[in-house]
């Protein structure tokens, strides 16, 4: 098992959820139940994702857990995506956002492929051994 608050993405994806309810904040009031709660669902997933595949049993089970994480990084890159189609966030904000949104899918995708690369059938890896 991994202990998940010394893993840099889910540092970098608890501050990414911060940051989403802040610049929700300033959203349209008939935003809050819409796009607002969409982007904070999709941005909390993604550290909770990562802290709960940490505490399972395999490789294998933590590998699905980031792969749920990765597809919420992409959700919540095409809902910021649409808050600034609406103006909802301002260009400088959108591509802030977006730079730490890619940042950590990489990051989290390339942290999956040690985890359990392709085509790999063992249960555990040396690499998750040595973190």
């Amino acid at each position: 098992m991994h202990n998940f608050r010394k893993l840099d993405i889910w540092i970098d994806s608890v501050e990414l959820a911060d940051t989403v309810y802040v610049m929700t904040d300033a959203f349209p009031k008939s935003e809050v139940y819409g796009l607002a709660s969409q982007m904070q669902r999709a941005a909390v997933s993604v550290p909770s994702n990562i802290a709960e595949g940490s505490g399972k049993d395999s490789d294998r089970d933590f590998s699905r857990f980031l792969a749920i994480a990765l597809g919420s990084l992409y959700e919540l890159e095409t809902q910021v995506e649409i808050a600034y189609r609406r103006a909802y966030i301002s260009t400088e904000n959108y591509y802030s956002m977006i730079t730490h949104i890619e940042s950590l899918q990489k990051r989290v995708y390339n942290f999956r492929q040690h985890i359990v690369p392709e085509g790999n059938d063992n249960k555990d890896s040396d690499y998750r051994r040595s973190i």
